[in-house]
């Protein structure tokens, strides 16, 4: 019998049986390791510990340890839950189940909502499953067979996959759990050896979905849940998803009147009083960090004729996504969706000199996307939205330096919010446009000028997008979870495409390196993460209502208007509550909506000239002067301090 030689991690190499599965290299290390496998690299491809070993190969088995197994457990536990669903409401046909960043879900088509208690009966089911111990079993059947199988089944969407996705291919992968009687997928695999190793689970909710997330589609509902490699990751997982809704941008902003939606524009807030000064204040904020800076803002038509589409060539890659229209000439129009081609057009307006370079032009119009309904979530996932939005138009020698100053005013912003983010690089894709050369000398720039920013990262190979790699920003919020905001990235396509110039000292002509780049990312979402990061109790320079004067009764009026009076013409967001309520009513619904300061009225402050402060973090801080109060509130607004009022990092 033939042998096959097996490379392990630390070099050293094992001989086995051609045809050996790989759980036999598990078991030739040490029988420990066989308990403990779930999977295994085989030449850096994840494989089932079933998987034969036909050839000389590098091994790598992978335990609860390594860093694959999260998504493999979360992947299988997917599968778990439509064995569940299959077995209690027979005739469920199956949609997609994979795993993602916070847990799973799979799709089902049904005859009516899952409800409550229908999600207890499924998870009651899935640990029923997993007692038992059920191996997955990877089988390849002729394609033939398998269409023919889900299609006698009625599984008409799996039938779709197998079409789609194995095109050309004589055999297709499915998976069984218990063998055809209980379960079967059409998947690529992996999975665990068996339901036995899947505990640390919890189903958490349903929506309706849509087949492949077009409302044209079949009607789905979608399961969600989560699962864990052990019983207390879960339970802070859990905990978290509790303080996550207490904090939800949606209940807070309703709750503190910043924004609401309408049916009639799906996907597009209207801003309400407050929000639209915290959307103003964050705006102006963003122009005041760039305009010493050297930006230049502009504002560019919302709707434009096809051909700037076409020749920037989201016409023929993202037209599904944009909004088009038909003037009463007949001409066809779109939407603006992002803001570079017209910059493009402002860049080319004029003959353009190296002196000119860089030339940053600032952005802050509304953006359109047509995002499917089935996912609009508050302000997150919108139609309309706004960017901090610039592009830095450079000389190749310049990539760097650029590349540095805006690292620098990333971590001057985050740092303004009380942010913390992480930074990856993301190099030359697999499919790619331009020279080799020019990447090369794109990616070395960007990985000095973090270096020299002393800025952290991780390399995320061949991500970057098809026209020039790219730095992208992470931030950890109060409770642990990242959103991905800033990004920084290079492009050398767009303006070959506009056929852009600038006049070199060489007096020949050059194409410029346009540089995107976003802080904020769209003030939409970023609105969202700061709600949900300081979980509404704003810092005084943010808070869109900054104090609220309180007269104890009608008699303290008077006095109470001309403290309102001060504090608006110093230039603070005061409000006045002159309802008659009891004072203690007043002071409570003012901390309930996390105003940062109450200035309380009555006889004595009158007498006085003064106000009882009450902060919401610090509680009472005694009688002040209103002018004392004022400076040390314009002082605390120009330091933008956070103070008490930040949000609590996780322990």
């Amino acid at each position: 019998m033939s042998q096959v030689t097996i490379t392990l991690p630390d070099g050293s190499v094992k001989a086995l049986p051609a045809g050996s599965p790989v759980r036999d290299v598990a078991a030739a290390i040490s029988p420990r390791l066989a308990d403990a496998a779930l999977a295994a690299a085989v030449d850096d491809r994840l494989v089932d510990l079933s998987f034969p070993l036909e050839r000389d190969a590098r091994v790598r088995i992978i335990t609860n340890k390594s860093p694959e197994a999260l998504e493999l457990y979360r992947h299988s536990t997917a599968h778990l839950l439509a064995a569940a669903v299959t077995n209690l409401y027979p005739g469920v046909q199956c949609g997609i189940g994979p795993a993602t960043d916070e847990g799973f879900f799979y799709d089902f088509v049904v005859p009516r909502p899952f409800v409550p208690e229908d999600l207890e009966a499924i998870e009651q089911k899935m640990r029923e499953l997993a007692k038992q111990d059920l191996p997955y079993e990877r089988q390849m059947w002729p394609r033939e067979d398998a269409t023919a199988f889900f299609g006698t089944r009625g599984e008409l969407l799996k039938v779709q996959l197998i079409e789609e996705k194995t095109a050309g291919q004589r055999e297709v992968s499915c998976y069984t759990i218990r063998d055809r009687d209980l379960f079967v997928d059409f998947c690529t695999g992996p999975h665990v050896p068996s339901t036995g190793r899947l505990s640390a689970f919890k189903l958490l909710t349903t929506s309706n979905a849509y087949w492949k997330g077009d409302a044209r589609n079949q009607p789905m509902q979608r399961v969600y849940g989560t699962a864990f490699l052990s019983e207390k990751e879960l339970q802070e997982h859990l905990r978290r998803i509790e303080e996550a809704k207490k904090r939800d941008h949606r209940k807070i902003g309703r709750e503190q009147q910043l924004f609401m939606f309408h049916p009639w524009a799906p996907g597009a807030a209207f801003w309400l009083h407050k929000g639209t000064t915290l959307y103003n204040t964050l705006a102006n904020y963003m122009r005041g960090v760039l305009f010493p800076a050297g930006y230049s803002e502009v504002k560019a038509p919302i709707i434009f004729n096809k051909a700037l589409w076409e020749t920037s060539g989201h016409w023929s890659h993202y037209r599904q996504n944009m909004f088009t229209l038909e003037s009463g000439e007949g001409e066809q129009m779109a939407t603006k969706a992002m803001n570079c081609p017209g910059h493009m057009l402002i860049f080319g307006s004029e003959v353009r000199s190296y002196r000119d370079l860089p030339l940053r032009l600032h952005e802050q119009t509304p953006l359109h996307r047509n995002e499917a309904s089935g996912v609009l979530s508050g302000l997150t996932r919108v139609r309309q939205f706004s960017q901090d939005d610039a592009h830095c138009f450079v000389t190749q020698e310049q990539i760097g330096e650029e590349v540095e100053r805006l690292l620098g005013l990333v971590q001057r912003v985050y740092g303004d919010f009380g942010l913390d983010y992480t930074a990856k690089l993301s190099t030359r894709p697999p499919e790619f446009l331009g020279e080799i050369e020019t990447w090369h000398s794109a990616e070395a720039q960007l990985k000095a000028a973090l270096e020299r920013a002393g800025q952290a990262y991780t390399l995320n190979e061949g991500d970057g997008a098809f026209y020039g790699p790219k730095i992208d920003f992470d931030i950890t919020d109060a409770i642990g979870r990242k959103w991905q905001c800033a990004t920084i990235q290079l492009d050398y396509q767009l303006p070959a495409r506009f056929n852009l110039k600038y006049v070199g000292a060489d007096n020949a002509e050059h194409m410029p390196i346009v540089i995107h780049r976003a802080i904020f990312g769209s003030l939409e979402r970023f609105i969202a993460l700061l709600i949900e990061h300081f979980a509404g109790a704003w810092p005084l320079w943010l808070a869109p209502v900054q104090a609220v004067v309180l007269p104890i009764s009608d008699r303290h009026l008077d006095y109470a208007r001309q403290v309102h009076a001060r504090l608006a013409a110093a230039g603070l967001r005061v409000e006045l509550d002159e309802r008659q309520e009891k004072i203690g009513y007043k002071i409570r619904e003012a901390q309930l909506q996390k105003v940062p300061y109450m200035l309380v009225t009555g006889d004595r402050e009158a007498a006085e000239g003064t106000v009882s402060v009450r902060s919401r973090s610090a509680g009472d801080l005694g009688a002040r002067s209103v002018d004392a109060f004022v400076a040390d509130a314009l002082h605390e607004v120009q330091r933008k301090d956070l103070g008490a009022t930040a949000a609590p990092q996780p322990a």
